[in-house]
């Protein structure tokens, strides 16, 4: 089942004001948009081809980047100025 469209434009509007620099997790982006709870389906909008959004500045709530996409998602992260973890497999939460 399709998310309702007024979720995908409230999720869009969020993820695209995240400013360069900063990240937000899939809960918080589900939570500005006006659906508490909806973490998974920001992460599907995303996954889905998310088109011109800044996909890479949504992480999990552990701060985690996207598995099997980590390297591309931490060059994109960093040049942002972004601190990771040693790893870098992991947005440091708490530097943010």
């Amino acid at each position: 089942m399709a998310p309702p469209r007024g979720f995908i434009e409230a999720a869009t509007s969020v993820i695209g004001a995240i400013p360069s620099g900063e990240v937000m997790t899939y809960g918080e982006v589900a939570l500005e948009a006006g659906y508490p709870g909806a973490a998974r389906a920001v992460g599907h909008l995303l996954a889905g081809g998310g088109g011109e959004l800044p996909w890479w500045r949504v992480v999990a709530a552990s701060g985690r980047l996207v598995p099997g996409r980590e390297r591309n998602h931490a060059r994109l992260l960093a040049a942002e100025g972004v601190q990771l973890n040693a790893a870098r497999t992991h947005v440091r939460m708490g530097a943010r």
